[in-house]
């Protein structure tokens, strides 16, 4: 009976030191863009961004509308899957069109979320988020 409760207080203390996180970012917009008026261009369609974080002794899955893992170690990958997704869109838009983000008047449109989650009978877990997004840019 000992040999139980010791063995019980050495892993009880790992089962309980986990690491959560919640790939998506949810804010509110107060600014009202008017998509009626010429005064925008639309100047890259289908822009896309990924992120993806890998742990171990956990689960991963979509919860209403977000990504969250719960597990005690993390493997790789950034902390915040959505911020890193979309830091990774702004990133590819300027590569793929050896463009500058900073000093313009650019938004996203039509903004796309997908996630993705593996998991492995609660050993290995993966998460996955992937934003799509066309990208405008305004001229007054």
């Amino acid at each position: 009976m000992k040999k139980a409760k010791l063995l019980l207080l050495l892993i009880l203390p790992v089962l309980l030191s986990s690491c959560a996180t919640s790939g998506l970012f949810t804010s509110a917009h107060v600014t009202n863009v008017e998509l009626s008026e010429p005064n925008y261009t639309i100047v890259a369609r289908s822009v896309s961004g990924v992120a993806e974080s890998s742990y171990l002794l956990g689960f991963s899955g979509a919860f209403r509308g977000e990504m969250q893992s719960l597990a005690v170690y993390q493997l790789d990958g950034p902390k915040y899957l959505y911020q890193a997704a979309l830091e990774n869109l702004w990133d590819n838009y300027e590569r793929e069109n050896n463009a500058q983000v900073n000093g313009r008047s650019l938004a996203l449109v039509n903004l796309r979320y997908d996630s993705e989650a593996v998991n492995v009978l609660g050993f290995y877990t993966k998460a996955k988020v992937s934003l799509s997004a066309d990208i405008v840019e305004f001229s007054e």
